[in-house]
């Protein structure tokens, strides 16, 4: 049986809900009277003061669950009838699935007919696990469709979640309407190589993602667009009241837009990268040069002070609405630690019971392993390439690359009006493409590559690759590359370590305190933060005796063992087991 909403949960007509607000604030204005009495006594407070203040008080817990009350009354009734019509077309497509779909169809050794429900996760009172979640799993992840790390990280979240939980149905709020659910499902195939259960996959397209871009809101967008999550969040509980909520792409207000109106829904994050963080609110006073992100250095001045006065008031907000999540999960030791300090307070004194954990994503360790041959013949094979693997997003800092490139190749040459030589190095950008300003923004690197005099021959612009692209690439090229200012955790980097690439990362965040670190007693890559930095690690790559980069390139890849897809499922499936324990409690 499908888990329903109780009656004690359903609000009250709205009669019945007036009427209480009314008896509500009769038991006030008693509770006033009584207190001015006390206070006219003992003369110690202005009767009219503390009248005010205490009205003023109830009035506004009363509008608050009035609020409440109502609004969540409102949406349980308008998505009534949408649950129960999901509810039965996944019946009739599970039926029919398992009819028509033949063995071969079902890959990954018949998973979907045989759920190894022992190795996935713990049952809810011990033993060998069951499947007895049947209910509604809502997953809030506007652009599902995107194809990047974040997205990775959704679709092999759901996998797990239907091979312990296989009769839960995984609903995703997305506002790709340009996707039907059979091409997105097949993207994510050919993106990621991670095959999902039709029948239980279930999209709901949101109607108000253009409130969360970063362009509708050009002045305040931390504010605007955290606003605008609420703004989507209503619209994603308008179409369905799922019985878990978890977000999966780190909006904290939506979280929060849950846990008010619908307490007793567990609400679940994934966060892979707070909205604001300490080093960003330092990063207002440092230089521009350093390349702490797109806001280094403009904390100065009337204007600057106003910033940091907006940033710090907007962080306590933050704070507020994260602290209120039931299960946290993070992506990286950085992560977690500017989590911990934002959040945690307030979880503290809300009394959540689990703490914040890190959960490595998923990286396709094991399939590149065994793809890609790592010996002195495959060293041998390997040209002077450097790949970056990213969305071409502004944070990304490909304009950092390009340029640190280009002086690489002034390094090697002496000149910049030498022509290249053959087996000069080139470096490939691979990336998806969300939305036109993604293409313009590969446009204008076009453009900068000109300004650089990198040629074709130099450079490479690769959008939207599939994963057997991808691959083909990892397998030639010697440096994979990483430009991010505190980049949360970086699945690229790791898949640059499996390959056998050696890795050339900013010197921060994710890459720096959890991937490219020291392993069985040797470094596994560099970590630059300037355009000089950069060069000089492609040119010790490049200028490394072969036996040494072979040993460094072995290193990296046992370490990029720790960041694999069981390792992920394992943890994925033991911090949602938390949010089942908590539905309908």
């Amino acid at each position: 049986m499908y888990v329903t909403q109780s009656e004690t949960e359903t609000a009250p007509a709205t009669t019945t809900v007036l009427l209480k607000a009314l008896q509500l604030y009769y038991v006030a204005t008693a509770t006033t009277l009584r207190q001015h009495e006390i206070m006219s006594k003992t003369q110690n407070f202005p009767w009219s003061l503390a009248n005010t203040i205490l009205i003023i008080g109830v009035s506004v817990f009363a509008f608050k669950w009035l609020l409440r009350t109502t609004v969540g009354w409102y949406l349980r009734q308008r998505t009534a009838a949408r649950r129960s019509s999901i509810i039965a077309r996944v019946k009739v497509h599970e039926a029919q699935f398992q009819s028509s779909a033949s063995q071969s169809a079902r890959s990954d050794d018949g998973e979907w007919e045989k759920i190894e429900k022992h190795a996935v996760g713990p049952a809810r009172n011990g033993g060998e696990a069951d499947d007895e979640l049947e209910g509604l799993i809502g997953f809030f992840h506007p652009f599902c469709n995107a194809g990047g790390g974040g997205e990775r990280v959704l679709w092999a979240a759901i996998k797990a979640t239907q091979k312990r939980w296989p009769k839960a149905v995984c609903c995703i709020y997305t506002g790709d309407h340009d996707a039907s659910k059979d091409e997105m499902l097949e993207r994510v195939q050919n993106r990621f190589n991670i095959q999902l259960h039709p029948p239980t996959v279930v999209f709901l397209y949101l109607s108000t993602r253009h409130y969360v871009l970063s362009s509708t809101w050009p002045r305040f967008t931390l504010l605007g667009q955290s606003l605008g999550s609420l703004i989507l969040a209503f619209n994603a509980f308008s179409l369905l009241i799922p019985d878990i909520f978890i977000d999966t792409m780190g909006y904290a207000f939506a979280l929060g837009f849950s846990k008010f109106f619908f307490p007793k829904i567990p609400t679940g994050a994934y966060v892979h990268y707070p909205t604001i963080s300490t080093d960003m609110l330092g990063s207002l006073d440092t230089s521009p040069a350093l390349g702490k992100g797109l806001n280094a250095g403009t904390g100065k001045g009337l204007r600057g002070i106003l910033k940091k006065r907006y940033w710090h008031l907007f962080a306590n907000l933050y704070s507020r609405v994260g602290g209120s999540v039931d299960v946290v999960m993070t992506n990286s030791s950085w992560t977690a630690a500017h989590v911990r300090t934002l959040w945690g307070p307030v979880r503290n004194k809300r009394r959540k019971s689990h703490p914040v954990s890190v959960v490595f994503p998923p990286c396709a360790v094991d399939e590149i392993i065994n793809t890609i041959p790592l010996n002195a013949e495959s060293e041998a094979k390997r040209e002077p390439t450097i790949i970056y693997i990213a969305q071409f997003r502004p944070e990304k800092n490909h304009t950092l690359l390009l340029r640190s490139f280009a002086r690489s190749l002034k390094y090697r040459s002496g000149s910049e009006e030498k022509e290249e030589e053959p087996g000069s190095p080139k470096l490939v950008l691979i990336g998806s493409v969300r939305d036109a300003s993604d293409a313009t923004r590969v446009y204008e690197l076009r453009l900068l590559a000109h300004e650089l005099r990198l040629t074709p021959n130099h450079i490479t612009f690769i959008t939207d690759a599939s994963f057997p692209t991808i691959l083909s690439h990892l397998a030639t090229a010697s440096i994979g590359a990483n430009c991010m200012w505190n980049e949360h955790f970086g699945i690229g980097v790791v898949e640059y370590q499996a390959a056998g690439l050696i890795p050339v990362v900013n010197d921060s965040g994710g890459p720096k305190l959890d991937i490219v670190v020291e392993w069985e007693g040797g470094e596994t890559g560099f970590k630059a933060s300037t355009e000089e930095e950069y060069a000089r690690s492609f040119e010790q790559v490049f200028g490394m005796d072969g036996k040494k980069r072979l040993e460094m390139r072995k290193r990296a890849r046992g370490r990029a063992k720790a960041f694999g897809e069981e390792e992920f499922e394992k943890r994925w499936v033991e911090e949602v087991g938390k949010l089942v324990e908590l539905v309908g409690r």
